[in-house]
């Protein structure tokens, strides 16, 4: 990876397409984020570029309401006034929200469904790494279903109850399965297994400022 110091990555956000809207009416706007962009921007100059920096210059009043990695892809919440975004992110507060993932992990998982409780922290020697921390860290737990085996990987569906900064990655190494292509958490061949991290948010079900449930997809393109 080059660098533009010892503990700087280069930034190279992709820009087509600038902004993908799934969905939008007078209280939201549901994105489909590529892999690479920022959800918010970074406090370094460098990194000011972001899905949400994005939005805001057609839409100066939209927040953003949920959040994926840097690398994740997939699909993205933001209000457009003030009323729906307290609606919507008291939601997500609560855990009422449903949420998928795919990801593509390294080996063959033995059991076809699974659940994993291990509280999460930041590795404060490590940042921006994430470790299970059973004496500091804040109760995590992910549901899992295999969708089907490669040579030596395994494709899942991935349910996160709560929502901790790297939970899925961290969750997986756990398990010993770490994502593809994860540059924090996988070794060097699971990292050069794939060119991007194979972690796609693929559907969000919550309820609208309306009142009616409503529920988003976007294909997982990998």
């Amino acid at each position: 990876m080059s660098v533009i110091s010892a503990d700087f990555p280069i930034y190279n956000p992709p820009m087509e397409p600038y902004i993908s809207v799934i969905y939008q009416d007078a209280d939201i706007l549901v994105l489909d984020k590529p892999s690479g962009l920022l959800s918010v921007p970074g406090r370094h100059p460098a990194l000011a570029d972001s899905l949400a920096t994005r939005v805001q210059k057609t839409y100066p009043k939209a927040l953003m309401i949920n959040r994926l990695d840097k690398d994740t892809s997939g699909l993205l919440l933001m209000s457009l006034n003030r009323k729906a975004h307290a609606k919507i992110a008291s939601q997500f507060e609560a855990r009422l929200t449903g949420k998928t993932y795919v990801a593509v992990v390294s080996g063959h998982v033995s059991d076809a469904t699974g659940f994993i409780d291990l509280p999460l922290a930041i590795d404060q020697n490590n940042k921006p790494r994430h470790r299970v921390d059973f004496e500091n860290g804040k109760p995590a737990q992910t549901r899992w279903e295999v969708l089907e085996y490669g040579e030596n990987i395994t494709r899942l569906r991935l349910f996160p109850i709560t929502g901790r900064t790297h939970q899925l990655r961290v969750h997986m190494k756990a398990l010993a399965h770490p994502i593809l292509g994860d540059e924090f958490y996988a070794d060097g061949e699971t990292f050069n297994a794939a060119d991007r991290l194979l972690l796609h948010a693929e559907e969000l079900t919550f309820n609208h400022p309306d009142g009616r449930e409503v529920i988003f997809n976007s294909p997982c393109p990998f």
